[in-house]
């Protein structure tokens, strides 16, 4: 996220050296005695590409701090124990998407079947609560906590309404503030808290977190619907396999003439069955011919903009510019 944004050359700089000191904590907080496990460790390493959970945590802790731009260990810990939440939770959705391929490479599940799958993610998620321990405001490890709940209800939410082909956007939307969009919020609001910033200044970033990570994951369904898998790094189409209903599909569900959606659902149930390009392809020319595609990613583009209204109760910096410029960012992105 960093790299496609403008950025400040001082800031850049500072963020370089701050991501290394970061991604020094991630590998020396999950080293292990056992090198079995050191391997897996490794392995999932190159899952960290975007690094947009960490880069809150930093960018915003900048934007918030006295003078625009200081950092303290507090910030870094919390960016390192945000990944290790967000790896552990990659891992654990590959094993219920059933997916193959992430960042171009094969998922643990495909490598070393579900059971060490499952496995690894608690063990970062337990490293992840070890280092919050560390720290001296348990208020942050009892957000974190909090935090990590609240990813798990969204992931059951989302398990209880598969192949529900009458899931309403209300649900929708309910389901991805919890799955996505909360951990963006927590990563912002306490890099506030660390900073000993006013309640309006928490809130204003987690509404900035939020609002952001609802709009990441609308584009992210977007990608799994249209993308191919040799751009976005990962598999693709798995929400129709899965029978998960996202923004784009709920939308032709709910406006498209009797006929066609009638057609539609019989298409979708299909594809939860039997997972065939064809009908994929049919679906997925539906919804764009119908302009589905495209109030999916209107619906976006107002999400980033209330994000980034959001980022005006904070003084002028190039950190608020970094922040501005990291959700903009978010609707352009192509993995």
């Amino acid at each position: 996220m960093l790299l496609v944004a403008p950025v400040d050359q001082a800031v850049r700089q500072q963020l370089t050296d701050e991501l290394g000191q970061v991604e020094s904590l991630f590998v020396q907080e999950l080293q292990c005695p056992l090198e079995c496990v050191n391997r897996l460790v490794a392995h999932v390493e190159r899952y960290r590409g975007k690094r947009l959970r960490p880069l809150l945590v930093l960018v915003a802790g900048m934007a918030s701090s006295p003078d625009g731009s200081t950092l303290t260990d507090d910030h870094r810990a919390l960016a390192t124990v945000v990944e290790m939440v967000h790896m552990a939770t990659l891992v654990h959705d590959d094993i219920l998407d059933e997916a193959d391929v992430r960042r171009g490479g094969p998922t643990v599940n495909t490598l070393r079947g579900n059971e060490t799958a499952v496995m690894l993610g608690d063990y970062m998620i337990s490293h992840a609560y070890h280092l919050c321990s560390s720290m001296d405001n348990q208020q942050i490890a009892r957000t974190v906590a909090h935090t990590t709940n609240v990813v798990c209800e969204g992931e059951l939410l989302q398990l209880a309404n598969r192949e529900n082909w009458e899931l309403d956007e209300e649900v929708y939307y309910q389901i991805i503030d919890r799955k996505t969009a909360s951990l963006c919020g927590t990563c912002c609001k306490l890099a506030a808290v660390i900073n000993d910033q006013p309640q309006k200044v928490q809130d204003a970033l987690d509404n900035y977190g939020r609002n952001l990570g609802v709009a990441f994951q609308i584009i992210d369904d977007l990608l799994d619907l249209t993308g191919d898998e040799d751009t976005v790094g990962k598999s693709t189409g798995r929400d129709l396999t899965k029978g998960k209903l996202t923004l784009p599909l709920i939308h032709f569900r709910i406006n498209a003439p009797q006929e066609q959606r009638d057609t539609f659902i019989k298409l979708l149930s299909s594809q939860a069955v039997n997972n065939d390009d064809s009908v994929s392809n049919q679906i997925r020319k539906m919804v764009t011919d119908f302009g589905s595609v495209q109030f999916a990613s209107e619906r976006a583009s107002e999400l980033i903009a209330q994000a980034q209204q959001a980022l005006l109760v904070l003084p002028d910096s190039p950190a608020r510019k970094l922040l501005h410029e990291m959700a903009q960012a978010v609707l352009t992105r192509q993995f």
